[in-house]
């Protein structure tokens, strides 16, 4: 009896990780996805990051459009695309990087805000933009790359503007009303959420 049970422990536990790995979904439903949140005129020069078969990040769509699209990460519970102004590239790689380093969110923003403060880091000086588009696994059909009753967020990166320059609350006062978040620092953005 014990033996069957680490048999079947051993079973339970070659299924997960095999499950895990079979979460990769083909380059072509993956670039459906994460173009989800892109205006339609964008689409056929988008760039789009993805996951290979190792479950790395790598561009599985070059591109020479105006925004860099990122794939569903099939590791995270739920569905979640984002698509960015190319101009925001420099500062999202940075970020990528030290994440696979290791280092923790509180530790990439101090990272990132140095090199910028130095001069190592691009950061555009201009209002950009950042589309992102989620849901729930349930609501995700993962042959055809679409999701049912998802919810945008959008994003507008204005580096060291603060609530004077901009005329925004530091937070939101009704559901999906502007605010803007981070003020003051290299991190500042619109954030307007899901009405």
């Amino acid at each position: 009896m014990r033996r069957l049970s680490i048999v079947f422990l051993l079973a339970l536990a070659v299924s997960y990780s095999s499950n895990g790995q079979s979460k990769i979904l083909p380059e072509q439903i993956q670039i459906k996805t994460a173009l989800l949140p892109v205006p339609e005129a964008n689409n056929p020069d988008t760039m789009v990051y993805g996951y290979n078969k190792e479950g790395e990040l790598i561009v599985i769509r070059e591109g020479s459009g105006n925004l860099v699209c990122l794939a569903d990460d099939p590791m995270r519970e739920g569905i979640s695309v984002a698509c960015y102004s190319k101009k925001l590239e420099p500062f999202m790689k940075r970020g990528r990087e030290l994440k696979a380093e290791g280092k923790d969110a509180m530790e990439i923003r101090g990272i990132r805000g140095k090199e910028i403060d130095e001069g190592k880091l691009d950061m555009p000086k201009e209002p950009s933009m950042m589309y992102v588009y989620y849901g729930s696994d349930e609501d995700y059909n993962s042959s055809t790359g679409e999701l049912a009753n998802g919810k945008f967020r959008y994003v507008i990166y204005t580096p060291f503007a603060t609530t004077e320059s901009t005329g925004l609350p530091d937070k939101p006062h009704a559901k999906g009303m502007p605010w803007l978040m981070d003020p003051g620092t290299h991190r500042a953005h619109i954030m307007v959420g899901p009405n």
